[in-house]
């Protein structure tokens, strides 16, 4: 028996990197999946990849409407949701005298007001005692380069998992939060790079890494698995960092 079998289990920005490996997961764990993202194509891609009757939903999270929609259709399909993995998101950075409100309204707007509301639009459809993950990032706990506000929308989320898990007591929700360090995710791909510099940065950014390499998506995603299980029952409003001792060393 997998460690979420029968459970209905959503994971938006399912349709590629983490988000998708942590749905192969848990699919291969005995869930029910839903993902959600913002691309037609990759979503219908992805859905053909978990197998299992992946149920794929386009939904952005700057569009309320359509999480309302999203989860409505979770609902009527396959089921309350016993496991919520707020996993969409978006890195951008830019120097500090560079940085346009344009770009910081973006950032904000899809990690921190797009976490808020995601979990927020959740509540009608999650069974009492489901387990919420947000994906937070080990960048909340040091001093990047170019990435302040990226950082700080996700030092946001962190703080968001603790007062949601104090609001959700009375309904046994538990809320944590999984934080990345580096992970070799098509995120890289779209900064606009060509292949040989997105190779080159990660190959800058594993040398900083102690263990002198970055991660990797299905690593990430144990720990999604973890937190979403009953093996983290006495978990509540806390942290897992998996980032090879970036943030630690």
């Amino acid at each position: 028996m997998g460690k979420l079998n029968n459970k209905v289990a959503l994971i938006t920005g399912g349709n590629s990197g983490i988000g998708l490996a942590t749905a192969e997961l848990f699919a291969g764990e005995g869930a029910k999946v839903a993902i959600t993202g913002r691309d037609e194509n990759t979503l219908k891609d992805a859905a053909n990849q978990i197998g299992n009757e992946t149920l794929a939903i386009k939904a952005d999270v700057l569009n309320l409407a359509s999480l309302d929609d999203a989860f409505r259709e979770v609902e009527s399909k396959i089921g309350k949701i016993d496991v919520l993995i707020v996993n969409a998101g978006i890195f951008k950075g830019a120097p500090l005298t560079d940085f346009s409100e344009a770009l910081f309204d973006e950032i904000v707007d899809i990690n921190f007001k797009g976490t808020f509301f995601t979990v927020q639009k959740a509540l009608p459809y999650l069974n009492d005692g489901a387990s919420i993950v947000i994906t937070g990032s080990a960048a909340a706990e040091v001093g990047v380069e170019n990435a302040s506000v990226y950082s700080a929308s996700k030092a946001a989320v962190r703080a968001l998992a603790r007062n949601f898990s104090a609001d959700l007591l009375s309904r046994k929700i538990r809320v944590n939060v999984l934080s990345p360090g580096h992970v070799e995710t098509p995120i890289h791909g779209r900064l606009g790079l060509s292949p040989e510099q997105v190779k080159g940065l990660r190959e800058e950014l594993a040398s900083g890494v102690p263990i002198k390499r970055v991660g990797t998506a299905e690593e990430m995603a144990k720990g999604y698995l973890f937190l979403a299980s009953d093996e983290s029952s006495f978990m509540l409003g806390t942290e897992i960092v998996v980032d090879g001792g970036w943030s630690q060393l």
